[in-house]
């Protein structure tokens, strides 16, 4: 596959076009912070800060006397300048509810999301002098959010779900039939993804030529850009062996295709269609819990760092640049030191 490869060129010309378009929408004023993010940042946070930015200048058209009627991108930066941070608390009122032409209904981590490229583009302009006021200084800052219970499968759980998957237990006839289709291509996606821990981005961009068998390895295009090889074990090698062996063969059209993993329309699987593949199958196996791919992904995080207790192994293995994202598996933990601590009784002398 490689960052080259065709699927992975298409991706990027289709996000820079994604890129290119909400800044066409935004004053010109602001597309120099953008330019900038754009070489410090993935183009997945560029784009969705130019979101926050067309959201905001949304805003004050429909909230300030002096933009009624102008489009987001004719709001003049005169207008920036006479901004207190009462305007910026009412826009983080606006963006925790509003019915009006651009409707928001967000919740705090949201909320706190869009503060944040919002402060940056104010500290952008007022450092380039291109703005000389900075009204989201005194501004609110959202309250930290409580840090939920990383939700991930138990190690019977794990077993439980893919003897759902291999026997296609299902909760209707009709289902069955479509899950026996496609049993050993779900089997090997899910495999794949409980044994070695990638996104599902990652896990759609695969190629055929991306898997080595002799040396139980594939490539991957990491969130970053890069290309890293990672390793499989046997029980991915046999899923994904069956798979390719009796199944893929029905879904090719051309000895040409490249993708591993297709759809029933013999195209590249998406991203949706292996999230809702996911929540249909964790509904029967493990009702009490939502399960997503990322979810999945923070399974096999604590479950290696169960296994080994190195967080940069785990770090590694994930592809996190940031070690501190790592420890997120290792909060993952806590529950399981609180049912350890239950049996505990530290007054007991010893």
């Amino acid at each position: 596959m490689g960052t080259n490869s065709e699927y992975n060129r298409s991706l990027r010309e289709q996000k820079r076009k994604k890129l290119h378009d909400l800044e066409k929408n935004l004053p010109r004023y602001a597309l120099p912070f953008l330019d900038e993010k754009e070489l410090t940042s993935q183009i997945n946070t560029c784009i969705a800060y130019a979101g926050d930015l067309h959201t905001f200048f949304g805003f004050l058209t429909e909230s300030n006397p002096l933009c009624r009627n102008l489009d987001p991108k004719d709001v003049p930066a005169s207008v920036l300048e006479q901004l207190t941070f009462e305007d910026i608390n009412e826009y983080q009122r606006y963006l925790s509810y509003s019915d009006g032409e651009f409707k928001h209904l967000n919740e705090e981590k949201g909320i706190a999301r869009r503060m944040s490229a919002l402060r940056g583009f104010f500290e952008y302009g007022c450092t380039h002098n291109i703005l000389q006021n900075n009204p989201t200084v005194g501004a609110a800052k959202r309250r930290k959010m409580h840090k939920k219970d990383i939700i991930r499968m138990n190690s019977e759980e794990v077993n439980q779900f893919l003897d759902t998957v291999r026997g296609s237990k299902v909760a209707t006839e009709r289902q069955k039939s479509f899950c026996e289709k496609t049993k050993y291509r779900d089997t090997a996606i899910l495999t794949l993804l409980l044994h070695t821990g990638i996104r599902v981005s990652e896990c759609v961009g695969l190629d055929l030529e991306d898997i080595n068998f002799k040396e139980h390895s594939f490539s991957v295009v990491r969130k970053g850009g890069n290309t890293a090889t990672l390793y499989f074990n046997e029980e991915v090698a046999i899923a994904l062996q069956d798979y390719i062996n009796l199944e893929r063969p029905h879904y090719i059209e051309s000895d040409k295709e490249k993708a591993l993993f297709l759809s029933s329309r013999k195209q590249r699987m998406q991203i949706r269609s292996i999230q809702q593949m996911v929540r249909k199958y964790a509904k029967i196996a493990v009702p009490d819990k939502k399960i997503s791919p990322h979810k999945m992904r923070s399974t096999y995080g604590t479950a290696l760092y169960q296994q080994t207790g190195d967080i940069r192994l785990v770090a590694d293995v994930l592809g996190h640049k940031d070690i501190n994202t790592t420890a997120q598996h290792y909060a993952a933990m806590e529950e399981e030191h609180r049912k350890q601590a239950a049996k505990i009784d530290p007054y007991t002398n010893s």
